[in-house]
């Protein structure tokens, strides 16, 4: 059972990785002393932020819920169960992808309250 927690991981995290593309990507690659023209490019995907941040909400719902909502069935001799170790990935997975897509929310929404 543990792939369609990964699977609801995985997808928060690319979600919540291309939603933060317009804004925290460029912040961080500065901070890193990475610079160029070619970061003027990742603005272009701004427009679709709205999209990516719905899908890996919804993902993110659906991930929380199997981790942390869903009863936990009990593991017969005959079918696969998750470690702890695994499980603990996937809530790392998707903490990880919760904060990137609050901190996207944050700087598109409350950025230009201190410019």
């Amino acid at each position: 059972m543990l792939k369609g927690k990964g699977i609801y991981a995985a997808g928060g995290l690319t979600g919540a990785i291309l939603a933060s593309t317009c804004c925290i990507a460029p912040f961080v690659l500065l901070l890193l002393g990475i610079s160029g023209a070619w970061m003027s490019h990742l603005t272009a995907l701004a427009p679709y932020q709205p999209i990516f941040l719905i899908t890996s909400l919804g993902f993110l719902a659906g991930g929380f819920w199997k981790v942390y909502g869903k009863p936990k069935a009990s593991c017969d001799e005959g079918s696969s169960c998750g470690t702890a170790q695994s499980d603990k990935m996937v809530k790392v997975a998707l903490w990880m992808a919760t904060l990137l897509i609050v901190t996207a929310i944050g700087v598109e929404r409350l950025g230009p309250l201190f410019l």
